[in-house]
């Protein structure tokens, strides 16, 4: 996988935990490393709202490793996820993506479609179908 940036020629939101931006109707997020918590999700949600008008929109995230969050901001997390995304692609290096929705849905299944890639071309090529 290569190392993406944020464009240059076109309008990004920073956020603390990611960098966005619209790929042809995709939000796409460039994940930043910091523990994740509950005040930092909140502020993520609602930077999220703002930039989508409070459309739900298909996330592509590129993750980066960042500390494992507590049971309650996952549990938060995953509350949040229907209220902003249509459905989520997540690309990383191989393993790091299935560990993560290993850690948040070990107990149920994702509450929006969600799929993990090595490959970003693949990533938007299935997130297509929920723009």
């Amino acid at each position: 996988m290569n190392q993406i940036t944020a464009p240059t020629d076109g309008q990004t939101f920073e956020g603390e935990i990611a960098t966005y931006w619209f790929d042809g109707g995709i939000l796409v997020s460039l994940s930043k490393s910091p523990k994740r918590t509950v005040a930092n999700i909140a502020g993520n949600v609602a930077l999220v709202k703002q930039i989508t008008n409070n459309k739900r929109a298909p996330l592509l995230i590129y993750l980066a490793d960042s500390p494992v969050p507590d049971k309650e901001t996952r549990k938060f997390s995953t509350e949040q996820l229907p209220l902003i995304y249509s459905a989520m692609a997540m690309v990383s290096k191989p393993g790091l993506s299935k560990f993560i929705m290993n850690i948040l849905f070990s107990l149920k299944p994702p509450p929006i479609p969600m799929k993990t890639f090595t490959d970003d071309k693949a990533a938007k090529e299935w997130l297509r179908q929920f723009v």
